[in-house]
């Protein structure tokens, strides 16, 4: 699950940046579910595991959090959430 975890991350970071561009804003909609997803996944994963690298865990945690509050912030900016 530590995997699934990093690359939903690793997805909803590239994402994130590619939704920034102006036009492409909407797609936040999107990529914030989809960060949630990935942080719970995450969250779940590393509460799982007891011994052994975590690594893989906590950087999909870390890229989901960075991606929702980046996502969030991006819809404020364009007027999407308000």
């Amino acid at each position: 699950m530590q995997i699934a975890s990093l690359v939903i991350g690793i997805i909803v970071f590239v994402g994130m940046f590619l939704f920034t561009l102006p036009c492409l804003g909407a797609f936040n909609w999107l990529n914030i579910p989809l960060a949630f997803i990935g942080l719970i996944v995450g969250i779940v994963a590393l509460v799982n595991t007891k011994q052994g690298p975590r690594g893989a865990g906590i950087a999909g945690v870390v890229l989901s959090a960075i991606a929702i509050l980046w996502g969030f912030a991006r819809l404020i900016m364009g007027g999407g959430l308000v």
